[in-house]
């Protein structure tokens, strides 16, 4: 079974975003109706924060599968130096998923196990992401649950008074395409610092 890696993590998730990139242009070009444009959007935003969340996870995994000390020093537990992926991720998500609630979670979730100066908190914890990654997690939010709280939080994340959903803001003025390429330059960050 191979290892995760950070580097293979990441050059994964230009693929998918490549992908997604691909099929909103496409579907954009078939001229579709603006409702179907609409939820086109949505579904793109939905699958675009779930590439993230398996980047940061493999990236996670990786990290703690190499150095085990920032998780011993939190838990009080010692570990063995190395950790099978599997087990790595049960120790990040128990028998649930990954999760964390937008940039501040995040941060909060990565520095339970890994180390302040570990190059994938130093990458989230940039302010030239901080915009992206909370617009990502609402956008995100609103379009898979549509409820009243999500609302309000992506009326927070992007400073409006109104909206009527995830996709009718994406698909407006190259607002997707702002999202993805912030979200690529991450993940070619993420490329140049993991070191395997």
């Amino acid at each position: 079974m191979r290892k995760k890696s950070g580097k293979k993590a990441a050059v994964a998730f230009k693929t998918a975003v490549e992908n997604i990139a691909g099929f909103i242009q496409a579907t954009r070009d078939a001229g579709i109706a603006e409702t179907h444009k609409t939820w086109m959007f949505d579904y793109g935003i939905i699958r675009l924060y779930r590439e993230f969340e398996n980047l940061i996870l493999s990236c996670l995994i990786a990290a703690i599968n190499n150095d085990t000390t920032q998780l011993s020093k939190t838990t009080d537990v010692t570990f063995p130096k190395h950790l099978n992926d599997e087990v790595c991720e049960f120790i990040i998500a128990g028998n649930g998923y990954f999760d964390f609630k937008g940039r501040d979670g995040l941060i909060k979730t990565l520095k339970d196990f890994l180390p302040n100066d570990h190059y994938l908190v130093t990458i989230i914890r940039k302010d030239a992401y901080r915009d992206t990654i909370e617009r990502l997690c609402a956008l995100r939010n609103f379009a898979a649950h549509d409820s009243r709280q999500s609302k309000q939080r992506l009326l927070n994340a992007l400073e409006m008074e109104r909206i009527s959903s995830s996709g009718a803001w994406l698909k407006v003025q190259g607002r997707m395409t702002r999202v993805i390429t912030s979200l690529t330059q991450l993940s070619d960050e993420i490329d140049q610092q993991a070191p395997y």
